[in-house]
C-alpha cells in the first residue's frame, strides 16, 4: 500500500513561503558547493558517516516512534519494512558513504574537446545540476543516499519525505547538517521540508528557476502527480512490475534459487519480482517444485487458468489471477504467475504489463537469451540473474538517487553522472565573428 491519496492540494501562504524559503537557501548553498574540491566533498561524506554512527541511538529512537505509529495505524507489513531502520541498516548507510567517497568525482571531467578552424578551443565539462528536489515515500535510507550523492556532485538538495517517516528523516538530516557545519561547509545545502501538508509537493513542482530538477520516488500516484503538475524538469523513477521468464531450457535449480531471491529477499522494494512467466515445456515436476517452494515460503500465488489446470494438485493453494494482478506492483509476498506457450507470448506479456524497470530471462539457450535482451524495453534486462541487482550499489555506483525508467537524460540506477550537466568552455585569442 502506498501512503495517502496523492490529490493536488491548495497550498496555504505559510506552506508556500516556507518551501520557497528553504529552496532559496539551498540555491544559495549550491553556488558554494559548486566551488568545492573533490577532497572537501569527500571529507564531508566521511564526516557525515562518523556523525551518523555517533547519533545512531537517537536516530533509532526517532525511527521507532515512526514505526510504532505505522503499526498502530494498521499499515501493511511491506510499508513498515520500508520505513524501519535497524542497527544493520544504520551501519550500511556509513558503508555506502565510504564507497561513494572512494569513487571518482565527475565534476570538472572533460567529456569532449576539440579545436575549430578559427583556433577556438572548445571543451565540454561536467558541472552540477544545481538544486535537486527529492520527493519520496517511506524509506528513510533515501534521505542519506539522496543527500550524499547530491553533495558528491556539488548539488544542493531539497528533501520531502512522507509523513510516516518525518521523525526519522529529521533525525538523519540533523546529523548530516551537523557534520557539514562542523567542517565549515554550507549546511543549508541539505534542506528537509518538515511540513506534512501534501501541498508542499505542488509548491516544489512550481519552483522553476530555483529547483533545477525534481526526482519523485514512490508509488504510481505520487510519480504521476509530479509528472503531471511539475513545471520543473522531472526525472521519472518507475514502479517496478518486474518479470522473470523461465524458458523451457532453464536450469531448474538455478531457476528456483533466482526466483526465491527475487521474490523473497526483500518483497517490499521496486526491484523485487512481481510476475513470473513459465514456459509450458519447462516441465511439470520442475514447475510444481518451484511453485510449491514459494507457497511453503508464504507467498500467495495468483495464477492464470493455464497454471491452475496444469497443477490440479496445487489448485486449493492457488488464487485465480484477475486482470489487475498482471499490472500490480504488490510490494508484498504475492506473486502473479502465468504459463506461456513460447518466448513470443512472454515478450508480448511484458510489453503489455511491464513498467520498463527490470526484466529477466532464465535459459540455457543463448539465442533465446539474446533475443530477450534485445527485444525487451526496460531500463535493465537480465540473463540468468535476479532482478534484485537493479541497484546503484550493486552496479558499483556507490549509491543511487533512484532508478529511472524514462529514456531521456538518465535510465536505470542513477549514480553520480546523472546529477550532472555539461558546460562548454571556449578559449580564444581574439576571435570575432
Amino acid at each position: 500500500m502506498r501512503e495517502g491519496n496523492h490529490q493536488t492540494n491548495v497550498a496555504s501562504k505559510q506552506v508556500i513561503d516556507q518551501v520557497t524559503k528553504q529552496a532559496k537557501l539551498a540555491q544559495v548553498a549550491s553556488r558554494k558547493l559548486a566551488l568545492l574540491t573533490s577532497e572537501q566533498k569527500n571529507a564531508a561524506l566521511r564526516a557525515i558517516k562518523e556523525q551518523l554512527l555517533a547519533d545512531q541511538a537517537y536516530i533509532l529512537t526517532e525511527n521507532k516512534q515512526d514505526v510504532d505509529k505505522a503499526i498502530e495505524s494498521g499499515q501493511l507489513t511491506s510499508l513498515i519494512d520500508r520505513l524501519s531502520l535497524t542497527p544493520e541498516r544504520i551501519t550500511a548507510l556509513p558503508d555506502s558513504l565510504e564507497d561513494l567517497a572512494a569513487l571518482a568525482d565527475p565534476i570538472g571531467e572533460t567529456t569532449a574537446e576539440w579545436v575549430q578552424k578559427d583556433g577556438l578551443a572548445i571543451r565540454s565539462v561536467r558541472v552540477p545540476l544545481g538544486v535537486v528536489g527529492m520527493i519520496y515515500e517511506a524509506r528513510p535510507n533515501v534521505t542519506v543516499d539522496a543527500a550524499a550523492i547530491s553533495l558528491k556532485t556539488g548539488n544542493a538538495v531539497v528533501l520531502r519525505g512522507s509523513a510516516s517517516t518525518t521523525r526519522s528523516n529529521l533525525a538523519l538530516v540533523k546529523s548530516i547538517q551537523t557534520a557539514l557545519q562542523n567542517l565549515g561547509l554550507p549546511h543549508e545545502a541539505v534542506q528537509y521540508l518538515a511540513t506534512t501538508d501534501r501541498a508542499a509537493v505542488d509548491v516544489m513542482c512550481s519552483l522553476h528557476g530555483i529547483i533545477d530538477v525534481i526526482i519523485p520516488r514512490g508509488g504510481a500516484s505520487l510519480i504521476n502527480r509530479v509528472v503531471k503538475n511539475s513545471i520543473v524538469p522531472v526525472i521519472e523513477t518507475g514502479v517496478g512490475n518486474c518479470h522473470i521468464f523461465i524458458d523451457q531450457s532453464a536450469d531448474s535449480a538455478m531457476a528456483k534459487a533466482i526466483v526465491q531471491n527475487a521474490k523473497l529477499s526483500r518483497p517490499a522494494v521496486c526491484n523485487a519480482l512481481e510476475s513470473l512467466l513459465i514456459h509450458q515445456d519447462f516441465g511439470h515436476d520442475q514447475s510444481a517444485a518451484l511453485l510449491t517452494s514459494l507457497l511453503d515460503a508464504g507467498v500467495e500465488l495468483r495464477v492464470c487458468e493455464g497454471t491452475m489446470a496444469s497443477h490440479p494438485e496445487l489448485r486449493d493453494r492457488f488464487v485465480l489471477a484477475t486482470e489487475p494482478d498482471w499490472h500490480a506492483e504488490f510490494l508484498d509476498t504475492i506473486l502473479a504467475v502465468k504459463t506461456v506457450t513460447n518466448i513470443d507470448e512472454a515478450l508480448e506479456h511484458i510489453a503489455t504489463y511491464g513498467t520498463k524497470h527490470s526484466e529477466s530471462i532464465l535459459t540455457e539457450d543463448q539465442t533465446q537469451a539474446e533475443r530477450f535482451l534485445q527485444a525487451v524495453d526496460a531500463a535493465v534486462v537480465y540473463h540468468n540473474a535476479s532482478t534484485r541487482f537493479t541497484d546503484g550499489g550493486e552496479f558499483g555506483f556507490g549509491a543511487e538517487i533512484g532508478i529511472s525508467t524514462q529514456k531521456l537524460h538518465a535510465r536505470g540506477p542513477m549514480g553520480l553522472t546523472t546529477l550532472t550537466s555539461i558546460k562548454y568552455r571556449v578559449l580564444g585569442n581574439g576571435q570575432t565573428r
